[in-house]
């Protein structure tokens, strides 16, 4: 009798689904705040659609990094991470990652994710991150303000020169108009959006394996050339200098400066909390000719020997689908997947295409140190761009960039 009823009991349990939700998962994911607007969409579409589960925690973006590494090393880490993707090789080259390599190659549509993300995302030649999040740095210029100066609204500028004067019209209109803004003393708006002008004409700051410092070149001295002629002619505000990157959107956004560098977020941010600034979309031009764009974003990355790891490739799997790319897209993040941007895309402002398209030919600098080299207040990247645009020694600010730089590199584990 017994028997009966535990058997009886079994066959209720599996009707009732108790076999399925006993046998069900959840897995933690970590995501900095930048992601605050897409991630929770895309985790609850996730989690209403599958057995499996998914248990997301926002961390504010300065707190993420240190407190990943901390976790990481005290074996309390999530078992995922939505990743700023040029930290993914510092934590691969730490241990803390799971190797992803077979899995992402078998994914099938692997040849479409953003190039520079999946570069990013490998180490010694082994894949500890993929793709999640995307942005890219583009040019927005004021139509309003171009129309008032007597040029296009609707031709935005496609080389060095036309930047200059376009600016230099936009700022003769007076009053608080400006012909140019970008935040002076900001080393990670600056990697972002100055260094494509490099980049797009020839040049570059790293190797392709980030093994050594490139600063001194013809290019880089060039975009250097024309940030200081816009800043002599006071076609920038004064203000530019000490942003370390407070206005980055701010200052274009409030509807009196010509032309900015930015980013693809601007589209949505613009659309959303400006609706009267009409504003054009075009890339990062090089000096004559070309255009380039940093490839910025989120890797996901999965803590090394987490117990969850079908749960995260399940949780992934869903985010590279059309519903998941489109998600993402509605709600701020571009495409990673090449071969579906479009479709995805197709529903919202047009002028996401250009920058999706930018962030899919777009870079990223490699290396395991990218925080000393570039995002930190007192390294050696943020010391440079602010001495260059507004100081007098630049051969000096340059080379002591390079030398800088290069030390840290040199006492760095290499790719």
């Amino acid at each position: 009798m017994r028997n009966l009823i535990a058997k009886l009991a079994l066959a209720a349990a599996v009707l009732g689904g108790g076999i399925s939700a006993a046998a069900a998962e959840t897995a933690n994911i970590w995501v900095r705040a930048d992601g605050s607007n897409f991630m929770p969409r895309i985790v609850d579409a996730y989690n209403k659609a599958h057995t499996n589960q998914i248990k997301l925690d926002i961390i504010p973006n300065a707190e993420i990094i240190p407190k990943y590494g901390a976790a990481a090393a005290g074996g309390t880490a999530p078992d995922a991470l939505s990743l700023d993707l040029i930290y993914t090789p510092s934590f691969a080259a730490a241990g803390q990652l799971e190797d992803i390599t077979d899995w992402a190659k078998s994914l099938p549509y692997f040849s479409s994710l953003s190039p520079a993300h999946v570069k990013t995302g490998t180490y010694k030649d082994h894949i500890y991150g993929l793709p999640f999040s995307a942005d890219a740095s583009v040019l927005i210029w004021n139509k309003k303000l171009f129309k008032q100066a007597g040029l296009d609204p609707e031709k935005g500028p496609t080389n060095w020169a036309e930047i200059a004067a376009d600016a230099e019209k936009v700022n003769a209109l007076g009053g608080n108009v400006k012909g140019f803004y970008f935040s002076g003393n900001c080393g990670g708006c600056n990697i972002f959006t100055f260094t494509p002008l490099i980049w797009a004409s020839g040049g570059d700051i790293l190797s392709e394996d980030g093994s050594k410092a490139t600063l001194d070149s013809p290019q880089l001295r060039g975009a250097i050339d024309l940030y200081r002629s816009m800043v002599k002619k006071d076609l920038v505000p004064a203000g530019a200098q000490t942003d370390t990157g407070a206005n980055f959107f701010a200052a274009f956004a409030a509807g009196n400066i010509g032309i900015s560098p930015s980013g693809a977020f601007a589209i949505g941010a613009l659309n959303t909390q400006y609706p009267d600034v009409d504003y054009g979309v075009t890339f990062l031009p090089g000096k004559d000719s070309g255009w380039s764009s940093f490839a910025g974003g989120d890797n996901f990355v999965v803590t090394k020997g987490t117990t969850k790891l079908a749960v995260v490739k399940e949780f992934l799997d869903f985010a590279y689908s059309l519903e998941g790319q489109t998600i993402l897209a509605k709600y701020g993040s571009l495409p990673v997947r090449g071969d579906i941007a479009k479709e995805a895309l197709k529903d919202l402002d047009p002028r996401y295409q250009i920058a999706a398209e930018a962030m899919a030919k777009g870079r990223t600098p490699y290396s395991v140190v990218f925080n000393d080299l570039i995002n930190s207040a007192n390294g050696p990247w943020t010391q440079m761009i602010n001495e260059v645009f507004f100081g007098d020694d630049v051969d000096g600010a340059i080379a002591n960039a390079q030398e800088t730089m290069q030390s840290i590199i040199d006492q760095a584990p290499q790719k």
